[in-house]
């Protein structure tokens, strides 16, 4: 975005930071809900991941690659070890004072040579190490852009591969190039044991032995031994080189390795590391300690140290891993169950300085992977301090005012313009979004103060954001992602759900974004549904409808999105949920209906009774519109009888849905007529009032228990009867003889508090009729008996 920084995001990543988007439309607010579709998505991963196989570490050719070294490397200090007490305590010991010249000296040397190298050797490993420093610096920040790469400074401390041990030669004898020393003196240590035991065997030369001189008859012997022992030492050890080299150099073995894990060309310093370790182990303890070593624990373990650079290649291995298709299951569960690998990644989340960027980065996408998983999830959460760290991702602020009649205007803080902001947003929502999940974590979400404002002023788009062709995918995806969390925590169960959607409504850019997002985000429908699901949610609680219907524009763009013409068939989903809407809008609120009739839309819902996309939904907008608008607005709504005939034909033709939409809004357009106008109706509609009657008695008999899909169907039913009833006496007869007295009686046996409600969340019935079920059979069996 101009003017707020580069964004150094990859179209891939953002790609890889996109959840796929389901949409499903099967069930409402007007029936129960057992499985969100949240958590059937969660256990279809779940199920996935479960049956996933499980791919080879390809890190198993390192640890046997440094197990095979250690066998060649103890068995030549095994036999030097021998050598050297051979020396000493038999030779030197034994036979010093009878060796010939050549034989002390070249025995002298040779100790001492084995010595060297023995004393190189022990320290080169820790050399090693220190030198994988200077690569780690080398390939530092390659994640970020390099014309912007920062400098990681250390001002209070040494820099180990950067160390001078000695005041001069200062470049010589740099600590990063005494391993490289090392590995050379070792190798001509060895090359001159070799020549120098060769030559004692060649020659086989050890001086003359005097006729009864038992002090030097088994010099011969014990010279032969010991430089048999170190010329199999130092071949040994050669051997070892020669392996070593093979593998490393003409093989590759740690770039394929390296290029197998996918850590990409700053990942030779974590293989690298890795091989090292594995091979100290191998070497310094039990040759199978290095076996029990991978990346991920390695990794771990890096992230773990106090180290800035041990903690940026942990970071990196876990990062890439984390998101590797072939890696992800095994490394994040093991991530998982390690809770202070997981404090340790939250704590990340807090690392501010731009030089700490890239580990931030990777421990904020570690957690968005690993918060997929419920169980992982709750542990994030149940971190202390865990959501504060997540809302740090957020940069996004309002300015303080010290007035308490304004609002501080919204700012971005960024105090390095190269500074990968828009991507923490994005993984900040998204981490948030998985944790939304879980109905605990929602809570904990809506009590973190200061977290849900931020999250409704990223659900803020300008108009020519929404209208634009050339839209980054950035920007889109930081305002999908925002709604998506929103309408989660808009629709949480419960208490909780009826806290969250109180504070939600009560920040008052809420419901004035969405509508910006109604009014121009014609060219993104998902949005506009998004959108539409909040409002619905948010109309559960009495005090967010009036808001919702007293915010100018919300209800007129609903009813355009809901009545809009030659829309794609991919795109039909849109009208259904703003019909979803509208509907929970005029539920049990006469000031939403008076807003709603002033929009003159009543010929326009009749008309849409016959649209098989629209039907259901404008039939609850106008039953709504008829129950609580009340009488001031009896002239107007007498027009709803138009459809009465389309209505009725509904009834006797469709069935589930349709059948039980249409009755309920049957029992309340009948409700405007006189007797002779509805005979009128049911001539108009060719149905006869006893083939209703019959097939309401009928409807009773097929639903002897209150459905899940259609729970209301049976009280409409009898409203409808009792209504006929009423209408005419000749309709008691007509019931009584189609046995509806008996039918009634069993409905009786069979009420539940499901028919009770007018909509749902979750499970929890919400909105809870005036008369009872059972108040309305005792009441139509009334009129048969007073009959």
């Amino acid at each position: 975005m101009e003017g707020e920084g580069s964004i150094h995001v990859q179209v891939d990543e953002l790609q890889r930071m996109r959840l796929s988007e389901t949409i499903s439309i099967g069930t409402t607010m007007f029936e129960p809900r057992g499985l969100s579709s949240i958590d059937k998505l969660d256990s279809n991963n779940s199920t996935a991941n479960s049956v996933s196989s499980t791919t080879s570490a390809p890190e198993k050719k390192l640890t046997l690659f440094a197990l095979q070294l250690a066998v060649l490397e103890k068995a030549a200090t095994g036999l030097g070890t021998l050598g050297f007490i051979w020396a000493t305590v038999v030779l030197l010991g034994g036979f010093a004072i009878t060796l010939e010249k050549t034989d002390f000296w070249f025995i002298t040397i040779i100790l001492v040579v084995e010595g060297t190298r023995i004393f190189s050797r022990s320290h080169e490993l820790e050399w090693q190490h220190q030198a994988t420093w200077s690569i780690t610096e080398n390939h530092h920040h390659q994640y970020v852009s390099t014309d912007t790469t920062p400098t990681r400074t250390r001002t209070r401390m040494w820099v180990s591969s950067d160390v001078p041990l000695l005041p001069y030669a200062k470049w010589f004898f740099l600590s990063r190039h005494v391993s490289r020393l090392l590995y050379w003196l070792q190798l001509l240590s060895a090359t001159a044991c070799v020549v120098l035991s060769l030559i004692k065997l060649v020659k086989h030369d050890y001086g003359e032995v005097a006729k009864g001189d038992t002090d030097k008859r088994n010099r011969k012997s014990a010279l032969s031994i010991f430089y048999a022992l170190a010329l199999s030492e130092a071949l040994l050890f050669l051997m070892e080189k020669a392996y070593w080299e093979w593998q490393v150099s003409y093989c590759k073995l740690l770039e394929e390795v390296n290029k197998e894990c996918e850590l990409g060309p700053s990942g030779m310093v974590s293989t690298r590391r890795l091989f090292y370790d594995a091979y100290s182990r191998c070497v310094n303890g039990s040759i199978f300690d290095g076996l029990k070593m991978d990346m991920v624990g390695f990794s771990m373990d890096l992230l773990a140290s106090n180290s800035p650079d041990e903690q940026l290649i942990g970071a990196r291995i876990l990062r890439q891993f984390s998101i590797s298709e072939r890696f992800c299951d095994d490394t994040l569960q093991k991530i998982g169950i390690d809770i202070s690998m997981v404090e340790r990644l939250v704590e990340m989340l807090n690392w501010t300085d731009f030089k700490d960027e890239e580990i931030r980065l990777s421990a904020a996408e570690i957690l968005s992977k690993l918060a997929g998983k419920k169980q992982n999830s709750l542990r994030i959460a149940g971190i202390p301090g865990a959501m504060e760290s997540i809302s740090s991702l957020l940069q996004t602020n309002r300015s303080v005012i010290p007035a308490a009649d304004e609002i501080g205007e919204k700012k971005l803080v960024f105090d390095h313009q190269n500074y990968g902001f828009w991507t923490f947003n994005h993984l900040g929502l998204l981490i948030l979004k998985k944790l939304a999940r879980d109905l605990d974590n929602c809570g904990k979400i809506g009590n973190t103060r200061g977290l849900l404002p931020k999250i409704i002023d990223f659900t803020h788009a300008e108009e020519w954001l929404l209208k634009s062709e050339n839209v980054t995918p950035s920007q889109v995806l930081t305002l999908k992602r925002s709604l998506q969390l929103v309408k989660m925590l808009a629709s949480t169960v419960g208490t909780t759900g009826k806290h969250l959607r109180r504070e939600i409504a009560e920040i008052v850019f809420t419901i004035s974004n969405i509508r910006d997002i109604l009014r121009h985000g014609e060219k993104h429908p998902l949005l506009q549904k998004l959108c539409i699901e909040i409002l619905t949610s948010l109309a559960l609680e009495e005090d967010a409808t009036e808001r919702i219907g007293g915010t100018g524009g919300v209800l007129k763009e609903l009813f355009n999105i809901f009545f809009k013409h030659n829309i794609p068939e991919n795109q039909k989903h849109v009208k259904i949920v703003a019909g979803e809407a509208l509907a929970m809008l005029a539920l049990e609120s006469k000031s939403n209906c008076h807003r709603i009739l002033k929009l003159k839309v009543l010929e326009k819902l009749a008309e849409a009774l016959k649209d098989p996309l629209l039907r259901v939904n404008a039939a609850r907008i106008l039953r709504n519109l008829c129950t609580y608008s009340g009488s001031e607005w009896f002239i107007q709504l007498k027009g709803v009888t138009t459809a009465a005939p389309i209505i009725l034909r509904a009834i006797m033709s469709e069935d589930n849905k349709i059948q039980e939409v249409m009755i309920g809004l049957a029992a309340n357009v009948f409700r405007y007529m006189t007797s002779h106008e509805s005979s009128i109706v049911f001539e108009e509609a060719g149905i006869t009032e006893a083939e209703l009657a019959n097939k309401l008695v009928q409807i009773l008999k097929k639903y002897q228990y209150p459905p899940t899909k259609i729970p209301r169907i049976r009280r409409f039913v009898i409203e409808l009867a009792i209504w006929m009833m009423k209408d005419k006496a000749e309709n008691i007869e007509t019931f009584k003889g189609l046995g509806m007295e008996e039918v009634l009686e069993g409905v009786l046996e069979t009420t539940s508090e499901l028919e009770s409600f007018n909509v749902f969340s979750g499970t929890v019935g919400l909105n809870r009729h005036t008369l009872t079920t059972q108040s309305l059979v005792e009441m139509a069996l009334k009129l048969m008996e007073d009959s």
